[in-house]
This record gives C-alpha cells, sequence and structure tokens, in this order.
C-alpha cells in the first residue's frame, strides 16, 4: 500500500494513505518534475499535506479545483486542515450553462460497451401486473399517522410470527416491515404534502408484494384524503384500516395481512433486464479517502449501468454545493441546467430563510476523517454521479421517469435522503461511508466503505469493501465486483442490515408542527 495518492496532477495536496510521521520525506511530482517534500509535522491518515508553498489567500487544490484558500502562508510538508483552510464559497450564484460536448460521446461509448453479451445482464426479480419490477417482495404496513406506530409495529410482530409458522406456503413472500413516522398530522404547507406524497411513494413501490395502509381515522393525512395521491392502484396489492372504525384493529390488521400474503405469494422471481434497475446514491460520515475509493467506484458502477439502460438517482443537495457547477455543465439540455440551478438556490433560500449558515458544512466525524471544507467534502460526493449527462431533475416526493442519471432535492440527512431515494424509485440504495453506520431505509441499503480498516471493524455493518483501490485492486476490478454484487442483492441477497432487521424511514419536516 502506497504512503499518499495526489489525485490529479494540478493538485497542491497530496492526500496521506496512512499517517505520515514528522520528518519523514516523501517524493511527489510537482509541475512535472519530481520533488522531495519533508512532512513539517505528523499528516493523519486521509489528511492533506501541501506539495508547494502556497501563500495566504491563494486557492488549495484538490481533484483539480479548489478546495478553499489559505488562510495563512502554508510551506510544503505542512499538514492542512480546519485551521489553515477556508471555504471560498459565497452565498446565491450567477451560473452560466457551459456544456461539457461529452453528453452524445458518453451515449454512444456505452452503448458500444453495452452490446454483445453485456446487453443481456439480468437479475432475478418480480414482475409487476403494472411493468414494475421488485427486487424484494415484502408487505409493508405503512401509517399514516404517527399516532397508530405503536400498533403498526405490533402487528408486524405478530404477522412475521404467524408468516414463518406456515412454513413453505408463503416461501416467497419476503418479511413483513412496519414503516412507522411521526407525521401525518398537526402539519402545514409543504410538510403536509411532502408526507402525503412520501407515503403515496411508498405504498406503489414496486418492491412490497402487498400493502397494508394504516390510519387512524380524525387525522389531517387520513386514508382518504391520501387516496387520490396514491392514483390508481391494485384492491389485491393495496389494503387500508382505519383503527377507529374497528374493535381491535390489531385483529382486523392481521386478517387483512393474511389476505395480502396469498397474493404476494402468487408471484416468483424471474429473470428481468438490469435496464430496469433504479439504483439510489447517497454517501455519509466521508473521510479522506471517500473521494479517492467508494465515491468514485459507485460512479463507474453508475456509469456502467446506465451504458447498459438502467437508471441512478444522486441526491444530498447540500452536499453538491461546491461542486454544482459539474453538475449542471453535465446537464443534457439547457432546461434540465435551469433545473438544476433552481435545485442549488431553492435549497440555500432554504437555508437562509431559517437564518442558517448555508456552509455549515462538514460534520465533525468528516473532519475527524480528513474533510476540511464543504468544497472538499462535495467535490468527492458528486463522483458517484460517474461521467453521465443529467437526464432528469427531481423535486422532492417527485418519482424517477427518466433513464440514466437523475439528480433529486433532498437534504443531507442520511435517513431522510435515503427515503427520498426509495421514494423516488429506487430499488436499492449504495452508500458509502468512511465512518460507518448502522442504519437501513425502506429498500435493500449496501455500506461500502471507504476504507479497510472500517470492513474489517465493522463487518456487521458493511458491505462491500472499497478500501482495496489503494491496496491492491484496481478500478475496473472493483466495479465489475461492485455490479455483481448488486446483481446479487437484486436477486435477493440480504445486506448485512436487513440481516439484522433493520427498516428506517424519515420525512423531511421544514416548518412548523401545530
Amino acid at each position: 500500500m502506497q504512503d499518499f495518492i495526489k489525485i490529479h496532477e494540478n493538485d497542491s495536496v497530496v492526500v496521506a494513505l496512512k499517517t505520515i510521521p514528522a520528518g519523514e520525506t516523501v517524493t511527489v511530482e510537482v509541475r512535472g518534475e519530481n520533488r522531495q517534500i519533508t512532512a513539517l509535522e505528523e499528516i493523519p491518515a486521509g489528511h492533506k499535506m501541501a506539495v508547494c508553498d502556497i501563500p495566504a489567500g491563494e486557492e488549495i487544490i484538490k481533484y483539480g479545483y479548489r478546495i478553499g484558500n489559505a488562510k495563512e502562508d502554508i510551506r510544503a510538508g505542512a499538514w492542512i486542515h480546519t485551521h489553515n483552510i477556508k471555504t471560498a464559497l459565497g452565498d446565491l450564484l450567477e451560473y452560466t450553462y457551459e456544456p461539457t460536448g461529452e453528453t452524445e460521446d458518453f451515449a454512444a461509448g456505452k452503448a458500444s460497451e453495452a452490446s454483445g453479451k453485456e446487453a443481456e445482464a439480468v437479475f432475478m426479480g418480480y414482475q409487476r401486473p403494472d411493468g414494475k419490477v421488485g427486487v424484494r417482495n415484502e408487505i409493508w404496513i405503512i401509517p399514516t399517522v404517527g399516532c397508530v406506530n405503536n400498533v403498526a409495529t405490533a402487528i408486524a410482530r405478530e404477522a412475521n410470527i404467524w408468516r414463518i409458522a406456515q412454513g413453505e406456503k408463503y416461501s416467497e413472500v419476503g418479511e413483513v416491515i412496519a414503516f412507522p413516522h411521526p407525521y401525518g398530522c398537526s402539519q402545514m404547507g409543504d410538510d403536509q404534502e411532502h408526507t402525503r406524497k412520501i407515503l403515496a411513494d411508498l405504498i406503489n413501490h414496486p418492491n412490497a408484494g402487498g400493502v397494508l395502509v394504516l390510519g387512524l381515522g380524525c387525522e389531517n393525512s387520513n386514508i382518504d384524503v391520501l387516496k387520490p395521491y396514491i392514483g390508481e392502484y391494485d384492491e389485491e396489492r393495496v389494503k387500508f384500516v382505519v383503527a377507529q372504525e374497528w374493535e381491535d384493529e390489531i385483529e382486523k390488521s392481521l386478517e387483512v395481512i393474511r389476505g395480502l400474503a396469498d397474493y404476494a405469494a402468487g408471484f416468483k422471481r424471474e429473470p428481468v433486464s438490469v435496464s430496469k434497475l433504479v439504483i439510489g446514491m447517497k454517501c455519509g460520515g466521508s473521510d479522506g479517502l471517500s473521494g479517492i475509493t467508494a465515491n468514485p467506484l459507485v460512479g463507474r458502477f453508475s456509469d456502467k449501468l446506465i451504458g447498459l439502460g438502467g437508471t441512478t438517482i444522486l441526491t444530498e443537495v447540500p452536499e453538491m454545493f461546491g461542486a454544482e457547477t459539474i453538475l449542471m455543465n453535465r446537464c443534457a439540455d439547457k432546461e434540465l441546467f435551469n433545473k438544476t440551478v433552481d435545485l442549488i438556490n431553492d435549497f440555500k433560500n432554504y437555508f437562509k430563510s431559517h437564518n442558517q449558515t448555508i456552509y455549515e458544512n462538514p460534520s465533525p466525524g468528516n473532519k475527524k476523517g480528513g474533510i476540511s471544507t464543504l468544497e472538499d467534502k462535495s467535490l468527492g460526493c458528486t463522483q458517484k454521479s460517474g461521467s453521465a449527462p443529467v437526464r432528469g431533475v427531481l423535486q422532492y416526493g417527485d418519482q424517477v421517469e427518466t433513464a440514466g442519471l437523475n439528480l433529486l432535492s433532498a437534504p443531507g440527512n442520511d435517513l431522510v435522503a435515503a427515503t427520498a431515494l426509495a421514494a423516488a424509485g429506487a430499488h436499492i440504495v449504495l452508500f458509502t461511508t468512511g465512518r460507518g453506520t448502522p442504519f437501513a431505509s425502506p429498500v435493500p441499503t449496501v455500506k461500502i466503505s471507504t476504507n479497510s480498516g472500517l470492513a474489517g471493524r465493522k463487518s456487521n455493518w458493511i458491505d462491500f469493501n472499497a478500501g482495496v483501490l489503494v491496496e491492491d485492486k484496481t478500478m475496473e476490478e472493483e466495479t465489475e465486483a461492485l455490479f455483481d454484487y448488486v446483481v446479487e442483492v437484486a436477486s435477493g441477497k440480504l445486506v448485512r442490515s436487513e440481516a439484522a432487521g433493520f427498516h428506517d424511514m424519515a420525512i423531511f419536516k421544514q416548518g412548523v408542527t401545530l
């Protein structure tokens, strides 16, 4: 394993792959010539070391882009972190559409790569009557309001005991899962609208072979109010129970779920083209290797899937700040560019309307891992998008309609963003992390570690280790390995959080509570 990596030839920093002790000398190529750089202080693993003198106020370059400005004169060999670098980002900005011209080149290149045997890549999925495809055949309990959360959880517990006791009869039916949340009442404006849209999106998600919508009866987002958001639905697949209308709502719900299980049992896995896959992309707890290993790997995966006709969704808008022009200039047309500008500026205005600092990021965990500014984090974060052109821009609660790379409006919060990806139609979420987390989402959530230490230490959390990219594996090898792993998951392999029985859901709250 090498001691450090210089990501781009124009960078003024290198990233330590293991701790570089004070006084140790390394050889770095700077402006076309090899130079001996001596560490002036200890450089922790994942952190940055200057490879040239950087005067106060000058730009600091990583990934070939500015990640901030020097607060003071920085000497070659110095540790660069929050003590001597500051963000260079402002508030609302003016943007100009400057397309890269690579849209057609990408499409042609990927179409060529996808020819032949690879174009026939398949997973084993569940074909739904409405034309959608699921990678799971679970039964979901969706509460309309937080007041019935405990009832929903109790129903799921009892239903799973019953399901398991039936043996092979329901072998094709997955877990019965309740998705409690605190909303559905005492909300106003966009908050209430968001709750209804997200609940409706989940009710319509193809990973659920059957759905019980559990209402209380007196809530703002009651079942009758929610039905127009759901739209047309299969009456065998979606059932409704209003708790206030039944003497024993749990027993009634269990009766309904037994019927849903009979319906879901009729579905069997069959070969489905990978072009039907929709994959969400999210990161959390980044470290200094996030933009070197896991995020670029997910970007390569995204390009490969899109080349085969599939779809990916990138979210967490605040972690695009500082790298947004890269995405804007990859928009397939001017209309998408304008939508992306609105995506960015609407989120900035959301921060400002709450009197919050737009660039209050990265988090303490990010900083400990070596991320110094939001630009530093964003330039690593957006590498999950690969090199594909942007084909769609979605508002929070929208469902994906266009194959290819889509951008989705949602915050950086792990649970909220991952739920938004599922609601948008993602079958699976790829979640990169340098710090580790046990959380899940409504769909299989693949945890991809940025470093091998985390993968070894938290094997009960981590599904795939991208840390080997700075050890003994190539990007091409690991792209194939990740693609094969995702196909396995889509075909039924449980990820770590699923095996642990974890299923989380969170809705974006912006306004007041009555």
